[in-house]
């Protein structure tokens, strides 16, 4: 499987989501075990999460401009070396792929791309329910999933930038607790998100977060 296209291109949205689900997948808890397919090597809870996640994978500025934030708390000069390895290039124009913001942040439907995932055996998607709505989705990779993943990158030599990315985006999440309401909330912290009108296209922070980068590079350098 590779990817042949970009924004709106269902395939390449698969693809994306395959490597981040790859990245991001969880243990099958013990109680859980038996409700799991038996195919299965992992779990990502709540399309929440998954959403959170694909949106600092689609916006290579947002996910710099955080950990800009996690230097200023941390002072540990490897983040400021990975920002600035995205700034200082032009990832922020050539990578982005446009989101919508709606009630609870950025959001896409992701039918299209899990059944294609689905259909060919890659990811398992399950969910519970109430009465009238469904209440929370799990997102299962399979063995087949995990072996096409890691073989699309070694295959497809485009696709490298993605599969070092998702590892990126995961372990900056993983600080927060990997969970998707968190992530909500610490998005929602970055003002230009929190601006961003429903139904409106998250605009590119790159210029700023430029200049943020250079004022904490000179003050770095004292």
């Amino acid at each position: 499987m590779a990817a042949t296209g970009g924004d709106g291109d269902p395939f390449f949205d698969a693809v994306r989501l395959l490597l981040l689900l790859d990245a991001a997948v969880q243990p099958i808890p013990q109680d859980r075990v038996r409700l799991a397919p038996e195919t299965a090597v992992g779990v990502l809870n709540t399309q929440t999460l998954l959403q959170k996640l694909d949106f600092w994978l689609r916006y290579p500025d947002y996910l710099a401009d955080e950990l800009l934030n996690e230097f200023e708390r941390s002072r540990e000069p490897v983040l400021l070396e990975f920002a600035g390895r995205i700034l200082e290039s032009e990832e922020p124009e050539l990578r982005a792929i446009p989101m919508l913001r709606y009630k609870f942040g950025a959001y896409e439907p992701l039918d299209m791309a899990m059944s294609i995932l689905a259909t060919s055996g890659l990811v398992v998607v399950r969910s519970t329910r109430t009465e009238t709505r469904v209440r929370e989705h799990h997102y299962y990779l399979t063995q087949r999933g995990r072996d096409t993943a890691r073989s699309a990158v070694t295959d497809f030599p485009q696709l490298g930038w993605y599969g070092q990315r998702t590892k990126l985006v995961v372990a900056l999440a993983q600080g927060t607790g990997m969970s998707g309401t968190a992530l909500r909330r610490r998005q929602y912290l970055q003002r230009d998100y929190a601006g961003t009108g429903i139904g409106e296209e998250f605009a590119s922070i790159a210029d700023r977060a430029r200049q943020r980068l250079d004022v904490l590079k000179s003050a770095a350098e004292v």
